[in-house]
Parts: structure tokens; C-alpha cells; sequence
């Protein structure tokens, strides 16, 4: 069982798509799949087809209004599985400043639904608020997804540091999985010397799979599938794959 969450601040770096593509991956190959839309754009659950439910979603399962497990949706593809997010999310950062534990809402939340999945995926907002805090506690895992452009390197040292209090004040197992770059352009010399950046300065591992910028990973999300499902042969499946065969190897 892997809790995982997908951060980066910076909105455009491909979050989200990593989210429904590495978990439709990593269900096509087997595994049992839980993407939670953390974000209040709701991005993740459109793209997977999944109405927004005003009652059945991760929002009021924190507020304990509803059952965790009445909260999960299947999705069209099999192994995979969506708790999806509404608007009203966004107003949690204010609603969580005075609660008891306000950092752990989301991991009590999700207790009892941990291990009945091989690996659940968490979207988080673009931002280090406190919805973001309460992702980085709820999982011991952390894939940072970063845009092969030329400020690909801004705002990460704001987030190591983010990450880094967390694991010593909540969560001493939190850990970064690694550096996913995404959004390649392999004809661009700029994309090549990002990813050349990325790999010297950053201090954690960098994945080997690069997500290419590809046309049909931007279009499946309007069909709400997965590329997998939408473009199967197409290069975003092809790294998505890759990349899916990376985190089952590293455990």
C-alpha cells in the first residue's frame, strides 16, 4: 500500500494529468487504484469522467457529513477508482485554521479506506496551504512534477522547505519519490538543458521517463478518459507506462 501524493505549487506543471494517467498505468498493469481529487478545480475528476456529486466527495468526508467509503467512484477503466472534489474545497484553508489537528484531517480521513488499494494517488491544489500540508501528511510518497521550461527551478526550494517541515514535525516516513519532468519538447534545446539542470541540482531522484508535450494528452481530459484509454498507442501512454513500470520497481 502507497500513499502518494503529486505536488508542485507552480499551477502548468502537469499534476493532474500525472494523477489519471500514472494511475490508469499503474490499474492497467494490475494494480488497485484510488485517485483523490484534492484540488478544487476538480480537474481530475472531470478528466476521468466522473460527475461532481454535491453530497458524495472528499469535502465532506473531512467535514465528517459522509462515510469515506460512500465517497469512491469507479471510473470507466478497470482497477481504478475516484474520490472525486467540488468548488467548496477551496474554502477548507479557512475552515481547517481552527480545528483541533488541523494538519492531519485528511490522513484521519482516510484511514480507513488505506489499505484496500495498492496505491492511492492525491492531486493537491496548486499552492502550499494548508490542503497541501494536510496531503503531504496524509502520504509517505511525493512525485514532483516539473515543466521542462526555464523556471522550471523556481518556487522548488520553497517547496523542499515545505516538504522538509512536514517530515519533521508530522510525518517522519514522508519521503520524494522523485522529479517527474514533464512537457518535453525534445526539438526545443531549452527542454534539454532544463532537464540537464533538473538532473545536476536537484537533490532527489529524478525519474528516467520524461513526459513528452503531446497533443493527445491534452485532449483526452475533454473526454473524460485517460490517454490511455483515448490514444492508447500514443507517446503520452508510452511514458505514462514507463513511468508506471519505475515507481512498481522502486517498491
Amino acid at each position: 500500500m502507497h500513499v502518494v501524493s503529486i505536488v508542485n505549487q507552480k499551477g502548468g506543471t502537469g499534476k493532474t494529468t500525472t494523477v489519471v494517467n500514472l494511475g490508469a498505468a499503474l490499474a492497467e498493469g494490475g494494480k488497485k487504484i484510488l485517485i483523490i481529487d484534492f484540488d478544487p478545480q476538480a480537474n481530475a475528476t472531470s478528466g476521468l469522467g466522473v460527475p461532481r456529486d454535491k453530497e458524495k466527495n472528499i469535502y465532506n468526508a473531512m467535514a465528517e457529513k459522509i462515510d469515506i467509503k460512500k465517497t469512491i467512484f469507479p471510473t470507466s477503466q478497470k482497477n481504478l477508482w475516484l474520490i472525486p472534489t467540488i468548488n467548496e474545497l477551496a474554502g477548507a484553508n479557512i475552515e481547517l485554521v481552527n480545528m483541533s489537528e488541523r494538519e492531519r484531517v485528511l490522513r484521519k480521513t482516510i484511514e480507513p479506506i488505506r489499505r484496500d488499494y495498492d496505491y492511492i494517488l492525491i492531486d493537491c491544489p496548486p499552492s502550499l496551504g494548508l490542503l497541501t500540508i494536510n496531503a503531504l501528511v496524509a502520504c509517505e510518497d511525493i512525485i514532483v512534477p516539473v515543466q521542462c521550461e526555464y523556471y522550471a527551478l523556481e518556487g522548488l526550494s520553497q517547496l523542499l522547505e515545505t516538504i522538509n517541515l512536514v517530515w519533521k514535525t508530522f510525518q517522519p516516513s514522508l519521503h520524494v519519490m522523485g522529479v517527474l519532468l514533464t512537457m518535453h519538447a525534445r526539438r526545443v534545446r531549452l527542454s534539454q538543458e532544463v532537464i540537464w539542470s533538473v538532473r545536476k541540482n536537484f537533490p532527489y531522484r529524478v525519474f528516467e521517463t520524461v513526459v513528452p508535450r503531446n497533443i493527445k494528452l491534452a485532449e483526452a481530459p475533454s473526454h473524460g478518459k485517460s490517454v490511455l484509454q483515448y490514444a492508447n498507442s500514443s507517446d503520452g501512454a508510452f511514458a505514462y507506462r514507463q513511468l508506471a513500470k519505475e515507481i512498481i520497481k522502486f517498491g
